[in-house]
């Protein structure tokens, strides 16, 4: 069981619960080897007593980790501690897109088509690595703080198709695509299909179908014509509705065939999006019989009309043919066509100029035909065949992890030779590819052999029985044998707590040294526990009547910050994870949430004096306030001398204003009436006057 402080591998410190899954849970923790902060994604326990999902599971992950894009959570570390199966991924700070189209109701096109094009690129990177993700929805997309899209979960979808996993583990229904909801082959394509689907709910703010089941929503995507965004959103451009339909098609071979070709339409879209340029594909009726259509009809005219010049042009030539004759003999007009043309000369060179065409062609094709025999060969050149087969090459394609009877289909298909060897292992399943003797990617020459290491079951040793004993005994007769000891913790009313239940692999059987053993232990009667609820997000006293309630007792209860603002004032911490069983009375203790953490701010600089009023002059007695923006008064002084200095710290604030106040001498004025010539004297005595001043305090 993860708690918080805890350490991992000697290496992560786990800081906080940051979020929860089907099939995991995501901590916040701190790197203590690299110095940064990352996110843990620790396997849930009914996942983790199952040997064949952790294998399928640290394998996948394993290939995730090879992953490095920027619009990809990176994963960092694969590894299990105990019965704690972990990845190490990026910590990004923000928001799931789930969350985004929720806060926003609908997103605009223009940035649906952006965002749609950064999880397009992140999803064509792991394509590119043979790596489908096969659970792509709003939830698994996160828009950073500084707005950039990332993809997560690679790899973990993959691993638990591979088991019988019920729909509310593997994640909604709403963006599977026909072929996973028939429980069909999937492959890239199906990923399209999903982001075609994530694509609608940003546009409109809903999912295309929706039920009161998995089972109707499945069939629904199976069966029923997936509606237009347009009905929801008339503004939405053709293009873009035409993108959605594209992506969404019920067969895969109808939609995009690659993330890339997807990516050019949707930057297409962002340029002309008053241009309807997509077009979608039927394989089927690539063969069939068609209408014509208007083009066609054009291009049949044109054809017709070349022919008509032609045949027109042949009359000319023969009617002036006709013309000349007529003055050569004008009694023979009545020749008919076929003897006009008649001309013996041209009749002869016509017949030799036949049989030397045919003399040629029968020699080239006997050399053509004796060449690829091997009975002709020009200067030692080798046969256009052998040619071709010499220089044709082909990419490696990836094939660690997969199982070895895949591969060598994979890698016959490429033309390409496999040769096995075996390498014992008790880390991965048998016939598991472990390495490669070609690294993927490479272009390499048809017909060349390529080695692949497999794994092989590791010999085994004879499970002994833990069944009836305690928890130590069987523990120690486990390890004595070489076994790992997995503790899981049941109820069963007829066998005493603390005695082995059952175990996993059975004893009898044959295992390897090394590997997993789960045993079962018994907790006695249900009876005697009681469920801890979750009491995350109550205030104090509604905390304490639902843990009385459930026979539980409140302990400690201390305030902290808490990033979260929607917590503040209530309780964001429990120290007991909710659903587990503990003795009745047991004491719970609670952490209330004070608000995020306060920034606080220092001023230490001289004040200088205000020479923004010209009137001031040096030696002034002038008054000097410092108050912060949020009203706190931090200096009233009087003074002569400039600057002041000051130095405050822990300021809430992160400005202040500075004013001066200070009273000047004013010279008295003569005025002279022009019609009397009287003199009166006017103003002179005192004047006050004030200067503001903004000043920005440093953040501490």
């Amino acid at each position: 069981m993860i708690k918080i402080g805890m350490m991992i591998a000697d290496r992560y410190e786990i800081l906080e619960k940051i979020g929860t899954g089907g099939m995991s849970d995501v901590y916040k923790a701190k790197d203590h080897k690299l110095n940064r902060f990352v996110a843990v994604k620790v396997l849930k326990q009914e996942f983790s007593e199952n040997a064949n999902f952790v294998s399928k599971f640290r394998i996948e992950a394993q290939a995730a980790a090879g992953l490095m894009h920027p619009n990809i959570v990176n994963v960092y570390d694969v590894g299990e501690e105990g019965e704690n199966h972990y990845i190490v991924m990026e910590l990004v700070e923000g928001i799931t897109l789930k969350k985004y189209i929720e806060k926003k109701a609908r997103l605009s096109v223009k940035e649906a088509v952006s965002i749609a094009i950064q999880v397009s690129m992140g999803i064509e990177a792991a394509h590119n690595n043979h790596i489908i993700h096969r659970d792509i929805k709003p939830q698994n997309i996160i828009i950073s703080k500084e707005g950039k899209v990332k993809v997560t979960d690679f790899g973990i979808a993959k691993a638990a198709t591979s088991n019988t996993i019920t729909s509310n583990v593997m994640g909604s229904v709403h963006y599977t695509s026909p072929e996973q909801a028939r429980g069909g082959y999937s492959d890239e394509k199906s990923d399209i299909y999903s982001l075609g689907v994530t694509m609608f709910e940003m546009l409109t703010g809903r999912v295309p179908f929706n039920g009161e089941t998995t089972v109707a929503i499945a069939i629904k995507h199976i069966q029923e014509e997936f509606p237009s965004p347009r009905e929801y959103v008339p503004e939405i451009p053709v293009c873009v509705e035409q993108i959605v339909f594209k992506c969404c098609q019920k067969s895969p071979d109808r939609r995009y065939q690659s993330m890339s070709e997807l990516i050019v339409d949707l930057k297409q879209s962002l340029i002309s999006p008053d241009e309807d340029f997509v077009k979608v594909t039927d394989p089927d009726e690539e063969a069939s019989t068609r209408m014509i259509t208007d083009k066609d009809m054009v291009q049949i005219k044109r054809q017709s009309e070349n022919r008509d010049s032609m045949d027109e042009a042949m009359r000319l030539k023969k009617d002036v043919r006709d013309h000349a004759r007529s003055y050569e003999d004008d009694e023979d007009e009545d020749w008919d066509d076929d003897e006009e043309d008649y001309d013996p000369k041209m009749e002869k060179i016509t017949t030799i100029l036949a049989v030397v065409a045919a003399l040629l062609i029968g020699c080239i094709l006997i050399f053509l035909v004796g060449r690829a025999m091997g009975v002709f060969s020009l200067g030692g050149e080798k046969a256009p065949q052998e040619q071709e087969q010499e220089t044709e090459q082909v990419e490696m394609i990836r094939v660690v992890g997969m199982h070895v009877d895949e591969a060598k289909r994979m890698l016959l298909d490429l033309e390409l030779t496999p040769e096995i060897k075996y390498e014992e292992s008790s880390s991965y399943d048998a016939g598991t590819v472990l390495r490669a003797s070609v690294q993927d990617g490479l272009m390499i020459n048809k017909g060349t052999t390529v080695v692949l290491t497999v794994a092989e079951a590791a010999e085994g040793v004879q499970v002994p029985d833990a069944a009836g004993k305690s928890q130590t005994e069987a523990t120690s007769l486990l390890e004595k044998e070489g076994f790992v000891v997995n503790v899981v913790e049941s109820y069963d009313p007829q066998v005493e707590k603390g005695i082995v239940i059952s175990q996993s692999p059975e004893a009898g059987t044959t295992a390897s040294a090394g590997s997993s053993i789960t045993i079962r232990v018994s907790q006695g009667a249900e009876d005697n526990k009681v469920r801890v609820p979750d009491v995350v997000g109550m205030t104090e006293m509604d905390a304490t009547a639902t843990l009385t309630e459930s026979g539980l007792s409140v302990g400690n209860v201390t305030e902290t910050t808490h990033e979260d603002p929607a917590l503040a004032g209530m309780v964001c911490y429990q120290s007991y994870s909710v659903g587990s069983y503990v003795d009745k009375g047991t004491s719970v203790d609670l952490r209330i949430s004070t608000g995020a953490s306060q920034k606080t701010y220092k001023y230490s600089e001289g004040i200088a004096a205000p020479t923004e009023d010209p009137s001031y002059q040096s030696g002034m007695q002038v008054n000097v306030t410092l108050t912060a923006a949020d009203g706190t008064q931090l200096l009233n002084t009087q003074t002569t001398t400039f600057p002041v200095g000051v130095n405050y710290t822990g300021i809430k604030s992160a400005t202040g204003t500075i004013h001066f106040t200070f009273t000047v001498q004013t010279e008295p004025t003569t005025v002279t009436n022009p019609e009397t010539g009287e003199t009166t004297t006017e103003g002179g005595g005192t004047e006050t006057k004030t200067v503001e001043r903004q000043v920005n305090f440093t953040e501490e």
